[in-house]
């Protein structure tokens, strides 16, 4: 809840307005001009640990030298296996039908039990 105030100035008086709203205490706009690097945010404090100064505005600074220096020394990942559009496509179509199977195998356990059954018709009457 945020507190705010108007003034209201005519020719014959002046009124004040006092008022309190929910708003976020982060502005969206505010978040949406940031810079890359840069990170605001609100701390929250408790009863025995009061913080005075609950919002931040910060920006990480990177020693783009050192990190450029880092990442020329990475090694490419190992290929475990190549894979394939088509193997992955054939393993999706593999799973469909491994699922199709346990509910056909299901389905059939459940009509030649017959306290099963019964909850099987009256589901698909409805």
């Amino acid at each position: 809840m945020q507190d705010r105030e108007s003034i209201s100035i005519n020719s014959h008086d002046t009124s004040i307005s006092k008022s309190k709203q929910l708003e976020m205490a982060i502005p969206a706009s505010a978040i949406a001009s940031l810079s890359s690097g840069e990170f605001v945010g609100i701390v929250a404090d408790n009863p025995e640990q009061k913080i005075e100064l609950k919002i931040f505005h910060n920006e990480i600074v990177n020693d783009h030298k050192a990190l450029q220096i880092e990442q020329e020394e990475y090694l490419p990942l190992p290929v475990i296996k190549a894979v394939s559009t088509q193997t992955i496509y054939d393993n999706y179509l593999q799973i469909k039908k491994d699922i199709q199977n346990i509910i056909e195998t299901v389905i059939e356990m459940m009509m030649n039990t017959p306290e099963l059954e019964s909850l099987l018709i009256r589901k698909n009457e409805n």
